[in-house]
């Protein structure tokens, strides 16, 4: 007969990773909102860490509301990217794209001064040359979902 770990056990021996949540929001233009990191040298989406026991949709609305003052609500998840552990990181992250919609470009944003230097509207194809090289595909991933209608894969 087979011996079973404690739930307890058999849970902690499970592989990890850490999330974030991001969210996709576009003008009426189409230009991709994005936000310059004080901590980076590069653009990304208005998202963050999904804390512990938090809804990755649920991430994403608090984050965006923090990073640009927008009340969002997280609609379709058009991307989820793998990213492998690597350097100080020994776990893997798993990134959500979620669909926030799209805003007018005179809509009030408020930037969270202690994590954010700028924002812009971006056309598309400019915005994931803005990204870091690793995030630029959960971008191009989030917008080819967004228009065919079905979740992306990045890995």
């Amino acid at each position: 007969m087979a011996q079973f770990l404690p739930p307890e056990q058999w849970f902690a021996s499970l592989p990890t990773a850490y999330l974030a949540s991001f969210g996709l929001i576009t003008d009426e233009s189409g230009r991709v909102l994005l936000v310059d990191p004080n901590y980076r040298d590069h653009w990304t989406l208005p998202g963050g860490i999904v804390e512990d026991g938090e809804a990755p949709h649920l991430a994403c609305e608090r984050e965006v509301a923090e990073e640009v003052g927008l009340q969002r609500t997280a609609g379709t998840l058009l991307a989820l990217q793998w990213s492998a552990p690597r350097g100080a990181r020994p776990r893997p992250f798993l990134s959500f794209v979620f669909d926030c919609g799209t805003i007018d470009s005179g809509a009030v944003i408020t930037l969270q001064e202690d994590e954010l230097d700028d924002y812009a509207f971006v056309a598309p194809d400019a915005a994931a040359d803005l990204l870091h090289p690793a995030l630029a595909p959960r971008l191009t991933g989030a917008l080819k979902a967004r228009s065919e209608g079905a979740t992306v894969y990045v890995s």
